[in-house]
């Protein structure tokens, strides 16, 4: 099963002894947080789509919508629906339309890559019971401004 996700916030992790870590999203579904550490390119990209503030030349995420939907495609969702060693994996859920046939295509994606997209398209983020299970934490485990 899967669970419809927000994006709780975008924040940086603190090591110990309050050093600045990675870049870090996180996303909140079924009461739980799931902290997905990501790129600064990244948090940048989440970021301006969070804000709804354009880039002043398109980002690769901007690029990749644009592309995909110039080639008669659309997408329906994204999924974090799996951890391998630590690392999430996540899907995104597309159609196209050829010839008046409607087909559905499933694409690899890093999560966080994922999340942007989802955030420029409107689209739902899904979250698999798994990854929740493995992964989530109380919501109140992060401050996120």
């Amino acid at each position: 099963m899967t669970h419809e996700a927000t994006v709780h916030g975008l924040g940086v992790s603190v090591e110990e002894g309050g050093e600045e870590g990675a870049p870090v999203v996180v996303l909140r579904a079924r009461d739980e947080a799931i902290p997905i550490f990501i790129s600064a390119d990244q948090a940048k990209s989440i970021s301006h789509a969070l804000e709804g503030r354009p880039f002043q030349r398109p980002l690769t995420h901007d690029l990749f919508v644009e592309m995909l939907t110039e080639f008669g495609g659309a997408i329906d969702r994204v999924r974090i629906d799996d951890l391998a060693e630590n690392t999430f994996l996540a899907k995104i859920d597309a159609e196209r339309y050829a010839d008046g046939e409607r087909r559905e295509v499933v694409l690899d994606a890093r999560p966080s890559d994922a999340i942007a997209i989802a955030l420029r398209v409107d689209c739902p983020i899904r979250v698999s019971d798994e990854v929740l299970e493995e992964a989530g934490q109380p919501p109140d485990a992060f401050e996120v401004k």
